[in-house]
């Protein structure tokens, strides 16, 4: 069995991660982490969801809509995970994380994979300048889950105050307000 999933491209998640996944959630791609970087043998994995990944509470789950970034060099993937801070009608202010970088010991599919899905739960994206800086206005789907949402995550430096209100006035053109 474990031959054909091979043969057949379909990877086989760690037990910890098998045993969390949802029923229509499906592995794309597995790396092992570099064994210096971790005591034990630890893995991520893509899924059809998100990406599952090693942490100190153990495994834990990122969904696509929360990847704002995702860069692969010299045998390290880094992530850029976004934090949802505010909801304002049907939009998500969202705020970056600081960078997470994996070192993959083979990296597989796993680079080319993560690219392709973080571009595809994009819809649309436009960057509006404001006061201190700006903010950018994103479309995504959410895996598992009907519809689009409007992510708006702020520019270092640029006034919250007139995010929220330029982001008030978004849903009202909308009808989502």
């Amino acid at each position: 069995m474990k031959f054909f999933r091979k043969l057949l491209g379909r990877e086989e998640a760690p037990a910890d991660v098998a045993a969390r996944l949802a029923t229509d959630e499906r592995v794309l791609a597995i790396a092992t982490l570099r064994a210096d970087e971790y005591s034990d043998e630890e893995h991520l994995v893509v899924t059809s969801h998100g990406l599952w990944l090693p942490g100190q509470e153990g495994v834990g789950h990122v969904g696509w809509h929360l990847v704002s970034k995702a860069t692969w060099g010299n045998g390290v993937l880094t992530l850029v995970e976004a934090e949802e801070a505010e909801t304002i009608g049907g939009a998500v202010l969202v705020t970056d994380l600081p960078p997470r970088r994996l070192r993959l010991a083979e990296p597989g599919r796993v680079p080319e994979t993560v690219h392709a899905r973080v571009e595809a739960s994009i819809r649309s994206r436009h960057h509006r300048d404001l006061p201190g800086g700006g903010a950018w206005f994103v479309q995504r789907k959410v895996p598992g889950r009907d519809g689009i949402v409007l992510q708006v995550r702020p520019d270092p430096g640029t006034d919250v105050a007139v995010v929220r209100q330029v982001v008030a006035d978004v849903e009202r053109t909308l009808g989502r307000a």
